[in-house]
């Protein structure tokens, strides 16, 4: 049975720009994340820590090496509180 040679360029392309399209992604989230991977099944002990990097540094993702936080560190923290109906 022959090859329909035809077939083979759109399934190249086809092929090309589904792997661009997922390289690109990557690359684009991996940017946001300052070059980390992506971070998957995050739990709320997880979240506590990102609001806390993103207080002390201004990034979720960033870590300090500071061993004391900034003075401005004391007045920037968040309450959550729950509204009372």
């Amino acid at each position: 049975m022959p090859v329909p040679w035809e077939a083979l360029i759109p399934f190249a392309l086809l092929t090309t720009m589904f792997g661009a399209a997922g390289t690109l992604l990557n690359t684009s989230k991996r940017l946001q994340n300052q070059g980390k991977p992506v971070r998957y099944n995050v739990d709320a002990w997880d979240e506590m820590m990102m609001d806390r990097d993103k207080r002390l540094t201004g990034h979720k993702r960033g870590q300090s090496t500071e061993p004391y936080a900034p003075e401005e560190f004391e007045t920037n923290s968040t309450w959550y509180t729950e509204r009372v109906s």
